[in-house]
């Protein structure tokens, strides 16, 4: 690769998927200032990680489409541009799998950036040739360019034809020495600007062994160890949720104590989740019937657990 073409992108821009208001943009609400809205295209070598990198902006709230047509562009970019789609934020990915890409989208770029309501920003994802041969090889796909030759060869053509695309590009983005979650991580901060990390999605779900463990529970806590109210008249028609069942579970030094460990181990785990790049996680609460101590404890956990940053806490009471 060439010396001096690094992370910054061309020129030593900085990256910014923001748009600035453009003299003669409309301002009759069919049309929004350029400073709210997103347009991104992603374009590289394959096996460069375009996939990850739009998986990325998809968990942030874009609308994306992968191996659109090059002459479509001018569409989804115009789409994008107007309130009523509600396409605020838009990215696509196009590359040589596309038959037209390389003759056409030089100029279809170039039109692009001199239109007064769109202004996009092309991010463009490379790598060593040993990381992409050895890529390759572990997914077993054949280069799109080399259907008839070694992957090699076909890396090193296709690194000949982008070259022009490249040095358009607003940042270029090395990825040999990044793993599939660094590479997540790495473009989620550049996608938001330099922003903090966007919010992962804690389900708290309770439920009844009786009816079965929730498929999609990433961690199962079974609270079929602590006093059931169930067995106390006056509370058998009630549900953890209601206040008389919530005295009667902490009047247990047994309660308290589980609910003390059980949200100290989720204060600690929870951020490494985070770290990790995981945006969604689902933590299931199981007791025999789903009605009274899973509950409980479900609701508790809302409580703790909401004052954490990064965490978005949703509570789902499956059988109650």
């Amino acid at each position: 690769m060439s010396k001096g073409r690094g992370e910054a992108g061309r020129k030593g821009r900085p990256y910014n998927t923001g748009v600035t208001t453009a003299p003669g943009a409309r301002a009759n609400g069919r049309r929004t200032s350029r400073g709210t809205r997103r347009f991104v295209i992603l374009t590289g070598l394959s096996g460069s990680g375009k996939t990850q990198a739009i998986r990325a902006l998809e968990d942030l709230g874009y609308f994306c489409i992968d191996n659109l047509p090059t002459e479509l562009i001018p569409t989804i970019a115009a789409l994008s541009s107007r309130e009523d789609t509600g396409l605020g934020k838009v990215a696509i990915v196009v590359d040589v799998r596309e038959r037209g890409f390389l003759a056409q989208f030089p100029r279809v770029y170039r039109k692009l950036k001199a239109e007064p309501g769109v202004n996009p920003r092309l991010i463009f994802l490379e790598a060593s040739d040993s990381t992409l041969v050895r890529r390759f090889s572990e997914t077993r796909r054949p280069h799109p360019l080399a259907a008839d030759r070694s992957v090699s060869e076909g890396i090193a053509e296709e690194r000949r034809r982008l070259d022009s695309i490249r040095s358009m590009a607003d940042l270029i983005l090395d990825t040999s020495n990044m793993t599939v979650h660094e590479l997540r991580d790495r473009f989620m901060a550049l996608s938001r600007d330099g922003r903090t990390r966007a919010e992962m999605v804690v389900n708290l779900v309770s439920f009844g062994y009786k009816n079965g463990v929730p498929m999609d529970a990433d961690l199962v806590f079974d609270v079929r160890c602590l006093p059931n109210p169930h067995f106390v008249e006056r509370l058998r028609g009630l549900t953890g949720r209601d206040a008389a069942v919530v005295r009667y579970m902490r009047r247990s030094p047994a309660t308290r104590e589980f609910i003390d460990r059980l949200t100290s181990f989720l204060t600690f785990a929870l951020p490494q989740y985070v770290q990790e790049g995981k945006s969604y996680l689902t933590v299931a609460i199981g007791c025999t019937g789903g009605r009274h101590r899973s509950v409980m404890i479900a609701e508790t956990l809302r409580k703790s657990l909401a004052r954490m940053k990064g965490i978005k806490v949703r509570v789902q009471h499956r059988d109650s």
